[in-house]
């Protein structure tokens, strides 16, 4: 199936009304002819049998221009073919998140070559901080404005304070609010302080989102306010970033109407946000990040 390019559509990219970062989307394909999967991933692993942008664009088409940071999908290990040929089709909306395994023998040299092929950030283990691929990462990353982004709770992040504090040049992604309203909703201090406390390291962003995963779980997210206010308040608006985690483990019951309620949350009914701050969240925090030139 021939992937749509966005470019085709005749969407005005410079109304800042219809531009929209979403900062954390999976996708595969059913051509496994083109794009096998990994060793001992078999097609029964998956979530669902495909998740491409053209199913993407079914639901989010009509929010305006959507831009796509591409998070490396596990089902095909470090074989990043499918999302740099995607970002190779169509560089204006799709950039991407890598896999560097820690096993790899030259860390540094893979980052920056697929850093040129469109990646700004690498997703990687938070259990191994000691481990010389992740130090070699942290330096590359520093030394050349790309991304480490982790997915994990709050109970990694000393590890992650220890890295950071040794590379503080190097930026940091926080994935899913650091879980924190994810597994439970009813979330203590106790479990959201250490994310707050986290603001100080200036390199530090979060992802917020995904909003189907938070709270009660329900369109119109109301509920979940609360909790982006205390993670814009700490981290600025220029240092948080919208996801919808579109193609992740936890779907959306109805998503043409629960994507748009979604941005609909930040856009209009975070009323402790100027404008200035909600383009922040939807779109220019993850442009300067995955779209700078």
């Amino acid at each position: 199936m021939q992937e749509m390019s966005y470019s085709d559509l005749n969407i005005q990219k410079s109304s800042t009304q219809n531009r929209i970062v979403d900062a954390h989307v999976h996708v595969w394909t059913p051509d496994f002819e083109s794009y096998p999967l990994a060793e001992g991933v078999k097609e029964e692993d998956l979530w669902r049998p495909s998740f491409t942008p053209n199913q993407h664009y079914i639901y989010s088409k009509s929010v305006g221009n959507v831009r796509f940071n591409l998070v490396q999908m596990i089902w095909y290990g470090t074989d990043h073919s499918y999302i740099l040929d995607l970002i190779s089709s169509d560089p204006e909306t799709f950039a991407g998140t890598g896999i560097i395994e820690l096993s790899d023998s030259n860390p540094s040299k893979r980052m920056l070559e697929l850093y040129k092929r469109g990646c700004h950030a690498f997703r990687e283990p938070t259990d191994s901080w000691d481990h010389p691929t992740m130090h070699a990462l942290f330096s590359t990353g520093g030394d050349n404005n790309l991304a480490l982004s982790f997915n994990m709770g709050v109970d990694k992040l000393p590890g992650l304070e220890k890295m950071s504090a040794k590379y503080p040049d190097t930026p940091i992604i926080i994935d899913h609010v650091c879980h924190v309203g994810i597994g439970n909703p009813n979330y203590s201090e106790i479990e959201i302080e250490p994310l707050l406390r986290f603001s100080k390291h200036k390199n530090a962003k979060v992802k917020i989102g995904p909003f189907q995963g938070l709270g009660k779980r329900k369109a119109p997210y109301f509920d979940i306010l609360p909790l982006i206010k205390r993670i814009v308040e700490a981290y600025g608006p220029e240092r948080c970033m919208w996801e919808s985690d579109s193609g992740g483990p936890i779907w959306m019951n109805d998503p043409e109407t629960e994507y748009p309620a979604a941005i609909g949350l930040i856009r209009d009914h975070a009323d402790f946000l100027r404008q200035e701050d909600k383009d922040h969240i939807l779109f220019k925090t993850a442009e300067k990040i995955f779209f700078r030139k």
